[in-house]
């Protein structure tokens, strides 16, 4: 008989389950499954048809759910297709209220549309020749954790980040996040568990509190 809980993990926009390499949870006790970005069908594909899609690819009956950034986004609408024993949600957001004004900006301006996407696709092999040793190093990260480079995927990403809607208010939901989360300001979050020093990459530099906090809640 399988007692272990069952954990299914969703990166943030365009990583992959790299980002979640440091963290660290008992064996005998969870069971790690990591889910990875799909394709679009479509540009116009809608967040809750990718999601019935995506929901194919968990295969244990009520799991945990935890995600990242639009991850967490993208586990609360999974929420509203399966039945969840809990959803975490990382250096995200809950609702329309938690968004930093500059999406609600971007989003009616529609600056968004001139998201480098296609430069961004083409960042790996990018040659780091004459580059400081900062920028080298930024440039390691990107090819390391940004597993997703489709033009395609990352429009409709982008596109979805910036217009998610959610009236649904799950009862089981955690949210973790940063003190300094620079995407999603904490003077904008409400009722979370607070990382001190935190960044919006917080789920790599701050694994092993992350790691302690899951274990202690989950």
């Amino acid at each position: 008989m399988d007692n272990k809980t069952h954990i299914y993990f969703m990166p943030g926009l365009a990583a992959g389950p790299k980002i979640f390499e440091y963290i660290r949870l008992p064996k005998d006790q969870y069971e790690l499954h990591f889910l990875e970005w799909l394709l679009p069908e479509t540009p116009n594909e809608t967040l809750e048809n990718y999601c019935k899609r995506l929901s194919k690819n968990i295969t244990h009956k009520d799991p945990v759910l935890i995600g990242v950034s639009f991850g967490g986004m993208i586990v609360q609408e999974l929420g509203k297709i399966i039945s969840t024993q809990k959803i975490v949600v990382i250096s995200s957001i809950k609702n329309n209220n938690e968004k930093p004004r500059y999406f609600v900006f971007m989003q009616k301006t529609k600056l968004y549309k001139l998201f480098p996407s296609g430069r961004i696709s083409k960042m790996n092999g990018f040659p780091t020749f004459g580059l400081s040793k900062s920028l080298k190093r930024k440039l390691h990260l990107y090819n390391k954790y940004l597993g997703v480079r489709d033009k395609k995927y990352l429009d409709w990403a982008v596109y979805h980040v910036l217009h998610w809607r959610t009236k649904k208010n799950f009862k089981n939901l955690i949210h973790i996040h940063g003190s300094d989360d620079e995407i999603f300001p904490i003077k904008y979050i409400k009722n979370s568990i607070i990382i001190e020093g935190g960044t919006h990459a917080m789920i790599i530099t701050k694994a092993k509190k992350i790691s302690n906090t899951l274990e202690e809640l989950i």
